[in-house]
């Protein structure tokens, strides 16, 4: 699959690649860019940028500076620069973010919290709405004799 136009840099970019066929079990720390295309199931930590490829697996707990999907993920996200989900993805687990893109084809079961990089401020707008409060009907007005 070819990774978004925008992309590109980042990905031509990757310093390690946990390739398809390899599993991993534990926890997962680095710098620089790394992409997933195998198994992997634990803890993620780094302030880079994390890759889940198509056909990857992942079952994880993860906090992120950036990450991109396009792979099977199960677990809550926490980045601080932002998330993008991309077709063919699949997502369960909540995504907290200060930004935040899911591509047409998707598949996401969660929760979405748009987060600001700040002591974790709510960005402009919740990305998640409340359910409205209960609405007291008004009375029709008295027809003036």
């Amino acid at each position: 699959m070819t990774a978004p136009a925008r992309r590109e840099g980042i990905v031509s970019e990757i310093s390690t690649l946990l390739g398809r066929g390899t599993t991993f079990e534990g926890k997962l720390t680095f710098e620089g860019t790394v992409r997933i295309d195998g198994k992997l199931k634990g803890a993620v930590f780094s302030d880079d940028v994390l890759i889940i490829g198509e056909g990857a697996h992942v079952e994880a707990e993860i906090d992120i500076g950036e990450i991109i999907i396009q792979g099977t993920l199960v677990g809550n996200v926490r980045a601080k620069r932002g998330i993008e989900v991309v077709a063919p993805g699949r997502v369960k687990g909540d995504l907290h973010t200060p930004s935040l893109q899911i591509e047409k084809g998707v598949v996401f079961e969660g929760r979405s919290f748009m987060e600001g990089v700040l002591a974790g401020k709510p960005a402009a707008g919740p990305a998640v709405a409340a359910a409205p409060a209960a609405v007291k009907p008004v009375d029709a007005p008295k027809p003036v004799k």
